[in-house]
């Protein structure tokens, strides 16, 4: 037992020398150096020499992505919150050309084939260097996206994934298309191109901010412990406009069936709100469909508001400003005798009505119900030189609205040398100045708002236009152009124009209430010839309840060859719309009895 114990100590003794010795363990550390070098030298052989290009991919692989987060492009609203455009769930088609440049040309004529895209500029994005994310197409339906990606997959086409990328929806289709506009194929960033209306006025406001998400990835995949970083999109401002959808599509219809009924080239439709200014109608015919509004390819002239862009001669419903403004001015009174001749000789040619008559006795009510040019000319010699004009611009002749529709004339009102008295002449029955439908709306409005234009409103509230200007009816204006009682003395004339036994516009009325309106018949300015080509523009403008204005109407329809004028062709569309609007609203008729002003003498 003793010797066993002896030997165990010297055992232990001799194992440590070794374990501490010096040479075993620098063996030992040279064994390990070559093993560590032999895999080195094993891993570069594999990487330059057997698959060079497989491992130069994963290099590739390792680094940040950089993703754009797209913004919600906002509503545009009718004044009820009923959308005009709004944005619905969408996809974009994403493609990471590292993975999809050696079979660029295969999948770029795949996703030409199923998408909108064009087959060069994808197969450019397809190859793009240094990059790890390029559009492919924006604001896909998020089935057709998904379909598309789906089948690159299963052709064997990698590198291409869809995102959220809201699409643009105008439910209405041609429902206030001429106003609102549309968005066309979105920029090579991926940013909305708002090519007309209020899409393109507001676009700024509209469009928000995009965000961004950078991403280390790892061998073609995303490193979740990676380095993260997000900014988050900032979603666009709704814009809420006046219109009342349907009052739109139902004034849009009615003066659709009007220009065709009269063989018009095109015709416009506006309501008012008397007491606002507000406009809850702006309908322009031919219009077009702005959830496909290439199919109107060729004729750009539809991408607008003709209402605002196009300009004509008023004609006669020029004229209750003319006689507005004189009675203003203390010169007449709407029971003003005139004798009014057949023909009037003025300095350099004749003034004709209408109609073919001899000398006849007329109040100023009566020139306004038979719409005299000779009677308007003879009350308005009563005018010192150039008060009319000052007058037609207090009314905003010559002066654009403002309301945030990109393209809008502003008219043409003489001034200065071209304001002779052969020009009073005819701009006091309403030629030889031009108006666009909305500025002319206004103007007539300001009489039924008891002589106080109001600046018409397209925008709810405020909003900034791209140019920095600020619009909507907390910025509308009001201004007195003329007396409340020369406004209720021209409303009074207006009335006798509807009259059947009176007037030349019975087609105007509406049963039930008083209506105040004059008609208009102008001649047109050819493009070509830059003169009188024998066509004319015929109008309505008119409002009701007469003796409490609720909606001032005007209806406009250019070269009708029916043969019909103002009374005939825009007087019964004027019907329609106010009977419809007044019911729509519920607006009672007053009770009261129309006006009897004598119109002869």
């Amino acid at each position: 037992m003793r010797r066993t114990g002896s030997l165990r100590p010297r055992g232990r003794g001799r194992r440590g020398r070794l374990r501490g010795s010096p040479l075993v363990r620098l063996r030992v550390g040279f064994v390990l150096i070559a093993m560590v070098l032999s895999l080195f030298s094993a891993r570069l052989v594999q990487l330059q020499g057997i698959d060079p290009k497989a491992y130069a991919q994963m290099a590739a692989d390792e680094g940040t992505v950089d993703v754009v987060l797209p913004a919600t492009r906002g509503d545009i609203l009718d004044r009820n919150g009923e959308p005009l455009a709004d944005s619905v769930d969408g996809l974009m088609v994403v493609a990471d050309p590292l993975m999809t440049a050696e079979r660029a040309p295969e999948i770029a004529t795949f996703l030409s084939k199923h998408l909108d895209v064009d087959y060069f500029g994808t197969l450019e994005r397809l190859r793009v260097e240094d990059s790890r994310f390029q559009y492919i197409a924006r604001q896909v339906p998020a089935t057709q996206a998904k379909e598309v990606v789906d089948a690159a997959e299963s052709l064997g086409y990698e590198g291409l994934w869809t995102q959220r990328d809201p699409v643009r929806s105008y439910p209405g289709r041609d429902v206030a298309a001429n106003l609102v506009g549309f968005l066309g194929t979105p920029r090579k960033n991926g940013a909305a191109r708002a090519l007309a209306g209020l899409e393109d006025t507001f676009n700024g406001y509209l469009a928000g901010t995009d965000g961004e998400a950078r991403y280390e990835v790892g061998a073609g995949n995303r490193i979740p412990l990676g380095d993260n970083t997000v900014t988050d999109a900032v979603d666009g401002d709704d814009l809420t406009t006046t219109i009342d959808r349907d009052l739109q599509w139902y004034a849009q219809r009615v003066l659709r069936q009007t220009v065709l009924g009269a063989r018009g080239d095109s015709g416009h439709a506006v309501i008012m709100d008397s007491r606002t200014g507000e406009l809850l109608t702006v309908a322009d015919y031919p219009t077009y469909d702005a959830s496909d509004p290439y199919a109107s390819a060729g004729d750009d002239g539809l991408y607008k508001s003709a209402a605002l862009t196009d300009v004509y001669e008023p004609g006669s419903v020029e004229k209750v400003l003319t006689l507005s403004s004189l009675i203003d001015a203390g010169k007449v009174t709407n029971r003003t005798r005139f004798r009014v001749p057949g023909v009037l000789e003025r300095q350099d040619r004749p003034i004709h009505d209408y109609w073919e008559h001899g000398l006849i006795n007329l109040t100023l009510a009566g020139i306004v119900a038979k719409s005299s040019n000779i009677g308007t000319v003879l009350a308005a010699d009563e005018f010192p030189r150039g008060r009319l004009r000052s007058y037609l611009t207090g009314f905003g002749l010559g002066q654009r609205t403002d309301i945030g529709v990109g393209g809008e004339t502003k008219g043409l009102l003489p001034s200065g040398e071209l304001w002779t008295d052969q020009t009073e002449d005819r701009i006091a029955f309403g030629q030889g100045l031009s108006v666009n439908a909305v500025q002319m709306a206004a103007a007539v409005n300001t009489i039924a708002n008891g002589g106080v234009r109001i600046d018409p409103s397209l925008v709810k509230g405020s909003a900034s236009t791209d140019d920095g200007v600020q619009v909507g009816t907390d910025h509308a204006d009001r201004r007195r152009v003329i007396g409340a009682d020369a406004a209720w003395q021209t409303t009074q004339m207006m009335e006798r124009v509807i009259d059947p036994d009176a007037g030349v516009a019975p087609g105007a009325a509406v049963p039930g209430y008083r209506v105040a309106g004059k008609t208009g018949t102008a001649q047109r300015v050819g493009p070509e010839c830059r003169c009188y080509d024998g066509t004319f523009t015929v109008s309505f403008a008119g409002f009701a309840p007469a003796d409490d204005p609720r909606f001032t109407i005007y209806v406009v329809v250019h070269n009708p060859k029916n043969g019909g004028g103002g009374g005939s062709v825009a007087g019964p569309a004027f019907s329609k719309l106010m009977s419809y609007t007044l019911r729509r609203y519920g607006v009672p008729p007053t009770g009261t009895h129309p006006s009897r002003l004598p119109v002869e003498w």
